[in-house]
């Protein structure tokens, strides 16, 4: 078959390339003790859009880091009485938390659903912004020039793992039966959820986004969803002055360099063709989680809808 990266042997060795900061335990222990600080102020609002015989729906709302107001779809078997699982959904780069009717197949089997609305993007969360730099384009550069606790995915990380434990508290939810699952963007955010909140049981991340900067760099595939590594490097940083100082500070929010925390079961959608995550960036976050594990390797598929992944990825979970 033809190659985008490098040959499967090599990609089932691949560690990263992109530099991760020596303080980078010490920056996210720091925020995550920053978002435990915080009270969420949580409010959960019945919403009556959509209407079925087995479900009730509300939009969960709380303040995350920052002071941004975060949105979240609730979905939830009516009449729960004993204490079941739940699973958190992350949405696509730009998109969001989507219709009501999705993951309705886990809640007819017992699950509360939670589907997040990403802050600054295609729902209706809250970004209040107040970084200094530029704002022109994309998330992943979002505070690069200010200080590194103002990267917008940090607060983005940060929100996930603030879902995971608003969700676990929840009435009528087990805090020891919670799975999450997203792809591209949100199987990055899946990756980064299940570490900074290790108390998830199962995760099931499609080729994450939001892994290993350098090397989509160095493959020249700084384009679609990583463009605005680009448009960074032309814009303030043309003769490349600074670029191991970017791509350190890009390590904070790198999600192979929080693989390593994670403690949940993972099944993970792996693609050998894909142009927008390169697998070798898939595999460099695969390759470093540490707990039971299995991939679901994809040889001749891109970053598009998986054949039977739906399936898997739900039978993997019918297991929490």
């Amino acid at each position: 078959m033809p190659i985008l990266d490098m040959p499967l042997a090599r990609l089932k060795k691949y560690k990263g390339l992109n530099p991760k900061p020596r303080d980078f335990d010490a920056y996210w222990e720091r925020a995550i003790k920053e978002m435990r600080s915080l009270d969420p102020q949580v409010r959960i609002t019945p919403n009556k859009s959509v209407r079925v015989s087995y479900a009730d729906f509300f939009d969960l709302e709380w303040t995350g880091v920052g002071g941004s107001r975060i949105h979240a779809k609730l979905k939830r078997p009516k009449d729960v009485k004993a204490r079941r699982p739940a699973i958190l959904a992350f949405h696509g780069y730009s998109m969001s938390s989507g219709d009501w009717s999705d993951h309705l197949g886990y809640v007819a089997e017992g699950f509360t659903v939670a589907a997040l609305d990403c802050r600054g993007q295609g729902g209706a969360s809250e970004e209040l912004g107040g970084v200094k730099g530029t704002t022109l384009r994309g998330h992943i550069i979002r505070g690069l020039d200010d200080k590194a606790d103002s990267l917008l995915y940090r607060q983005i990380y940060l929100d996930t793992a603030q879902l995971a434990r608003i969700v676990m508290g929840l009435p009528g939810v087990d805090p020891d039966r919670v799975g999450a699952l997203g792809a591209s963007q949100g199987g990055g955010l899946t990756l980064a959820c299940a570490a900074l909140e290790p108390r998830l049981k199962k995760i099931a991340p499609c080729y994450p986004f939001l892994s290993d900067y350098k090397r989509v760099w160095d493959m020249d595939l700084a384009k679609d969803a990583y463009e605005e590594l680009r448009y960074y490097f032309r814009s303030f940083d043309p003769f490349h002055e600074r670029e191991k100082e970017i791509f350190t500070r890009l390590g904070y929010i790198d999600v192979q360099h929080l693989a390593p925390w994670i403690k949940a079961e993972t099944l993970m959608a792996i693609t050998q063709m894909d142009p927008i995550c390169p697998p070798s960036t898939q595999f460099a976050a695969y390759n470093k989680i540490k707990t039971k594990k299995q991939m679901a390797l994809y040889p001749d598929y891109g970053h598009e809808y998986l054949r039977e992944w739906g399936d898997k990825s739900f039978q993997f979970m019918m297991g929490l």
